[in-house]
């Protein structure tokens, strides 16, 4: 199969054979007069890379490269423009010495802290972890591993607050069956979590468990998570049955209040589901989900969405102006100039 045998065209050659593969691999639709303001319908979908399995959690780091999870190969991908993609970290999720047994082993989502050290969400390896420094092989810190004393399920996804907490994702899709039967799962919900005061979490220190704090724990599936750009709301996407966006209200106190509904596509048959988002400084919402990444205003109007020929999973804003969403998708990550700058972590 192609994306087979691309994988080693993507980590060894550089940037003249890699520039065959820089195509124009989608479309923008417009379903909004309010999205030209957004991104020209007209603009590029630019694929970078390719020959993956399951690409996610891409991050842009400012020395001018971006990094993104392989799920199934356990590998932290680095991406350079005008250079080639090649092996940052790997494992990055499950560590153990005998072969995993499911299709998702490795790391998932990844964010950068204030003082710009990149936490990952463990996904198989089952608990949130920093790098103190951009060294991959450098001294890690465990900031979350279980929920009174129960084992974390497979953190998905994570975003920072400015007062320094950190808000997660815990579904089931890192376990072997990927199920709430897994006989390795401990906990009954899949929840949305906050570590409080995360970035002040000594270097080297375990997980300081007894203050993690459960708060939502009605979604089946949560997944994706953003801030709006005031931290006003936090919204979460839920990936299965339903396919749908909820919008939480934030307290003073950093907890959320009821959430409501923002979008729901559970009627789209186009191929995917509510996944990895982020927001422009405007606030819309950038969200992979059914057909590729859709736009939403901040009202929860669907402006358009960026068509994809393969299954969107995360994006991250990059570049130096911030105006390029970066898409990893199935086998590929691809980009798009937009108009509006996004919230960068």
């Amino acid at each position: 199969m192609r994306k087979t045998t691309l994988v080693g065209l993507a980590v060894v050659l550089g940037a003249a054979a890699m520039a065959a593969y820089s195509e124009d691999s989608g479309r923008i639709d417009k379903l909004d007069g309010a999205l030209d303001a957004l991104v020209e319908t007209q603009a590029k979908v630019e694929r970078v890379a390719t020959g993956f399995k399951w690409t996610e959690g891409p991050v842009w780091i400012q020395a001018g490269y971006l990094l993104f999870a392989d799920i199934p190969s356990n590998s932290i991908r680095k991406w350079t423009p005008g250079d080639r993609v090649s092996i940052w970290l790997q494992p990055s999720g499950y560590e153990g010495s005998k072969p995993y047994g499911g299709p998702e082993p490795g790391s998932n989502g990844m964010t950068l802290d204030r003082r710009g050290r990149l936490t990952v969400a463990g996904h198989a390896r089952r608990y949130v972890y920093r790098l103190e420094t951009m060294d991959p092989h450098g001294e890690v810190t465990v900031l979350a591993e279980t929920y009174r004393e129960k084992r974390l399920n497979s953190p998905n996804d994570l975003v920072y607050k400015s007062d320094g907490a950190l808000y997660f994702t815990d579904p089931p899709y890192g376990f072997r069956t990927q199920s709430d039967s897994d006989p390795e799962k401990q906990l009954t919900v899949n929840g949305v979590y906050r570590i409080p005061h995360a970035v002040e979490h000594k270097a080297g220190a375990g997980p300081d468990d007894a203050h993690l704090e459960l708060l939502v724990s009605d979604l089946p599936r949560p997944n994706g998570i953003a801030f709006s750009p005031d931290e006003q709301y936090l919204y979460v996407d839920n990936s299965e049955p339903k396919k749908i966006w909820m919008k939480y209200p934030v307290k003073a106190d950093g907890t959320l209040g009821s959430g409501t509904l923002f979008f729901d596509a559970t009627s789209d048959p186009a191929p995917g589901a509510p996944d990895g988002m982020k927001v422009d400084r405007s606030g819309n919402v950038y969200s992979a989900g059914p057909g590729g990444v859709l736009i939403f205003s901040p009202e929860g109007k669907h402006l358009g969405t960026i068509r994809l020929p393969e299954k969107a999973a995360n994006v991250a804003w990059g570049d130096g102006d911030g105006k390029t969403l970066y898409i990893t998708a199935s086998s590929s990550v691809y980009r798009v100039r937009t108009k509006v700058g996004g919230v960068k972590p």
